[in-house]
């Protein structure tokens, strides 16, 4: 029977350098000869397309109702059909994203970690971080692209929510969690972390339930 393909997930801060990190990842596992396939949320899907055209519209529990009904329909029409002819799937942004940003939009923790109870848990969460003056800077450099990067509390406000959403995947026993600082190390190094990482990190036989309400803080 063929392996199931490892589900890693990429999160952190806007700026932090989740796009480099995925293509660094990418080429790192492809060295190793470990067949991957790189997705991101919002997907490409229809729903993902509308989340990403109307997210300085809508907000709260209506952005993440729409949110997760774009995860859903990534699992089942992208990621699941990938990992099953074992394929590595990477994805920028999946659950850890959404449990940081829709706080941030003032959606309450409980009501986010229900809409996504039942999503397929990643093998591999990474939690990429850095300074926020760094995060900052970049942000300031390449300019804004969404309405969070007009709020200067904002890179502070997401390192630290990305830290306790760490904290509570470890707790839950969501996978695999993984916290990398790339202020720190070049977008090769910390590629390579991950990559070592998720060698170490076993496969799931079958999709896992995401924490629910009752293990949150």
């Amino acid at each position: 029977m063929m392996q199931r393909g490892q589900f890693i997930t990429l999160d952190g801060p806007s700026g932090v350098g989740k796009s480099t990190t995925l293509e660094a990842l990418s080429d790192v596992l492809t060295r190793r000869r470990v067949p991957v396939r790189r997705t991101l949320e919002p997907s490409t899907t229809d729903t993902g397309r509308f989340v990403s055209e109307n997210f300085a519209h809508i907000r709260g529990h209506a952005l993440a109702c729409l949110v997760a009904a774009d995860r859903y329909q990534h699992v089942e029409h992208e990621i699941r059909p990938w990992l099953d002819a074992g394929d590595t799937v990477v994805c920028d942004r999946y659950l850890a994203s959404t449990l940081v940003m829709q706080r941030l939009d003032g959606v309450p923790l409980k009501f986010l970690l229900d809409l996504n109870a039942a999503v397929l848990r990643p093998d591999l969460s990474v939690i990429l971080t850095a300074d926020p003056t760094l995060i900052a800077s970049r942000i300031a450099e390449r300019g804004p692209r969404n309405r969070f990067h007009r709020d200067p509390t904002a890179p502070g406000r997401e390192v630290a929510l990305y830290a306790e959403t760490a904290g509570l995947l470890k707790t839950a026993g969501v996978g695999n969690v993984l916290v990398v600082n790339t202020g720190t190390a070049t977008p090769t190094e910390v590629a390579s972390l991950i990559a070592d990482a998720a060698l170490k990190t076993p496969v799931a036989s079958a999709a896992s339930p995401s924490p629910s309400a009752s293990q949150g803080p």
